[in-house]
């Protein structure tokens, strides 16, 4: 089996809506596709249908999981069922359900089992999900964090005696947007400044801190011509959640609501960033985001909070502006200095632009898995009983 060249592998996701983790799979299925790979995606059966419409469209076949109740060992023998009908060689699971069920499942069918974790605390935040992670990282050939940061994470919370946590970075594939549609679109006008920010609104992407650094901007730099546009899902096609009503409702407060748009979901991020002048993230905790690595592509000025994988993408005063986390006059102080210096922001996007395609280009990340898929064929084990991983869960 050492020899043998790795065909076949499942990517499996425990969600399907648009995000960072979802974007960064089906990039990796499409490179690990033009290198001859038959790729097979599986994701949640009750999902809102996004990732397996995208997957469909460029011409994959997706498989479902069907997770019944929050302790399912039948979902591990219906996914052992797939892989074994689409003669699976590697399973390749991206987060905390995936990872466990994903490595019974791969156990079960004998095929090697390599775990991605995206970053972010909640896989780690209860003692059964650690029991559980630790379970399966045990029965996975590899498990790869996607950065150091979320590695060490990994390793100080759950202290896995094997394997040791790799770090592979995140990758995509770069697109040329063009910008000057969506300027129109958002009325803004010769000389103004457009911020962007692309994420969920989600409390952890830092989103009300940075209408407090808006708000202090606002305050002392009224001079300043600018807007503000955030391309992110509330709720699927959707009202806006709480979320989207508070950041209305803190631009209305700040006095700058007319100067903010809420666009939702929005398929052509790349046209968006190049209507941009800086790319904001102020997030509270990330792994190493897909939109991060998009701005950069896209050789915009970044200003962005230094949590997670985003000190390892960008290098403080090189590639972007990196700001404490929670930190609004911080924020405010990093947002003018950008908007007021046209010759710095050209000076970090021609430098983020260089670094991306060095470091953070889809191919570089799918020879580094290509790798792992191939070890971990050669260790895959059959004939795993089923029973270890039922009582293992109930505990």
């Amino acid at each position: 089996m050492a020899d043998r060249a790795v065909k076949r592998v499942a990517l499996l996701l425990e969600s399907d809506g648009p995000g960072g983790a979802e974007t960064m799979v089906l990039q990796l299925a499409e490179s690990l596709r033009s290198r001859g790979v038959d790729v097979c995606p599986i994701g949640p059966a009750n999902g809102c249908g996004w990732l397996a419409g995208e997957f469909r469209r460029r011409g994959f076949e997706p498989e479902v999981f069907r997770l019944r109740r929050p302790i399912d060992p039948r979902c591990a023998h219906d996914l052992a069922e797939v892989l074994r009908h689409r003669s699976i060689d590697v399973a390749h699971s991206h987060e905390f359900t995936m990872a466990v069920y994903g490595a019974a499942a791969a156990r079960l069918a004998g095929a090697g089992h390599v775990v991605t974790m995206h970053g972010g605390t909640h896989a780690t935040s209860t003692r059964k999900r650690r029991i559980a992670l630790r379970w399966a990282f045990r029965r996975s050939h590899a498990v790869v964090a996607v950065s150091r940061g979320a590695a060490r994470h990994l390793e100080s919370t759950l202290r896995p005696a094997r394997p040791v946590v790799q770090v592979i970075h995140n990758g995509i594939r770069p697109v040329r947007g063009e910008g000057a549609g969506v300027r129109r679109e958002l009325g803004v006008r010769e000389g103004e400044i457009l911020f962007l920010a692309v994420g969920n609104l989600y409390p952890v992407k830092g989103y009300a801190i940075l209408m407090r650094a808006l708000a202090t901007m606002r305050r002392d730099h009224p001079e300043l011509a600018w807007r503000l546009a955030i391309a992110g899902k509330a709720t699927f096609d959707g009202p806006l959640d709480d979320e989207g009503r508070a950041l209305r409702e803190a631009a209305e407060k700040g006095g700058f609501s007319d100067r903010v748009h809420l666009l939702g979901h929005r398929s052509d991020v790349p046209d968006l960033l190049a209507a941009s002048d800086v790319f904001v993230m102020p997030s509270l905790s990330e792994g190493l985001p897909i939109a991060l690595l998009e701005a950069m592509f896209a050789g915009r000025a970044i200003v962005a909070s230094a949590v997670g994988g985003i000190p390892e993408a960008i290098r403080p005063e090189v590639d972007g502006v990196l700001v404490p986390a929670g930190e609004p006059a911080a924020l405010a102080s990093s947002l003018v200095r950008a908007a007021t210096d046209p010759s710095l922001r050209s000076k970090l996007g021609r430098s983020a632009g260089q670094r991306a395609v060095e470091r953070f280009h889809v191919h570089t990340m799918t020879a580094a898995y290509l790798r792992l898929y191939q070890e971990s064929l050669a260790t895959a084990r059959r004939r795993f009983p089923a029973s270890s991983f039922a009582r293992l869960i109930m505990r």
